[in-house]
């Protein structure tokens, strides 16, 4: 009995001192600087309707997410590729334009998580504006708009592009 309390007393111990070392780093953590903000200027390659290369940085435009290129969403009952819709109005939008991108931080994939402007315009709410995106949490308004004038993916059906990413795999 004696050497099971002594078990039981340096497992509780090693974890409420690894559990304060954790709080400790994290608080820390808060203190660290912010990334210096990157800005990049350039004319626009489209990857899809949310990830571009400009000024040769892949930039992925935060807090929207666009249907991706194989997705396909309904309209009337009738299949249509929604995906290659919402890079083709990116890219009609932003040929031969300059394009400015600034962002501090990139995702899981290295890109520049930014946000863009071409005449004067902030492309990535212009894409939910438009409904050529839904909000990833900046966007809110702009994406009840859109759903509200059933413009771009709200004309009909689709599968939100995160769902859609995760039944395709």
């Amino acid at each position: 009995m004696n050497l099971l309390w002594r078990i039981r007393r340096s497992r509780t111990l090693d974890l409420l001192v690894f559990a304060a070392i954790v709080a400790a780093i994290l608080a820390l953590l808060r203190f660290l600087p912010e990334p210096d903000p990157v800005e990049v200027t350039g004319t626009a390659r489209i990857i899809d309707g949310d990830s571009v290369f400009v000024g040769g940085v892949e930039i992925r435009l935060v807090g929207i997410d666009a249907p991706e290129s194989g997705q396909t969403c309904t309209r009337a009952g009738v299949s249509w590729s929604c995906g290659s819709e919402a890079a083709r109005r990116i890219g009609n939008r932003l040929r031969g334009r300059a394009v400015t991108c600034k962002g501090r931080t990139r995702d899981v994939h290295d890109r520049l998580l930014a946000v863009c402007f071409s005449g004067g315009v902030e492309i990535n709410r212009w894409m939910v504006e438009q409904g050529w995106a839904v909000s990833f949490g900046d966007y809110r308004a702009a994406e009840r708009a859109a759903r509200k004038a059933k413009r771009g993916l709200w004309s009909g059906n689709f599968i939100r592009p995160s769902e859609w990413r995760e039944v395709d795999r």
